[in-house]
């Protein structure tokens, strides 16, 4: 297996106008486009939390298509944390 086959966990947290805008649908289809399963949810404090399980290399891609301006809304910033998945998610959803 390599590096970019491993499975990994990646949340990240986009900041900006990305709530009430189609954010997390858009999320949802891309994760889905690239066989990731996890989670697009609206935080408190105006951010979306994206959780994703999956290859490196697919959670890479999700994350160049967050950073890349064509989503919906306006992504000022995204934070990223990679670490060991977890398991136990089925289909990727929106909260």
């Amino acid at each position: 297996m390599t590096v970019k086959d491993e499975q990994v966990r990646l949340n990240a947290w986009v900041r900006g106008t990305v709530q009430g805008v189609g954010f997390r649908w858009w999320t949802r289809s891309r994760a889905l486009e690239f066989g990731l399963v996890g989670s697009a949810s609206n935080l408190g404090d105006g951010r979306v939390e994206v959780v994703a399980e999956g290859s490196r290399n697919n959670c890479e891609r999700l994350l160049a298509a967050l950073r890349s301006g064509e989503s919906p809304g306006s992504v000022d910033h995204v934070a990223e944390r990679w670490s060991e998945p977890r398991g136990g998610l089925t289909g990727f959803v929106e909260r």
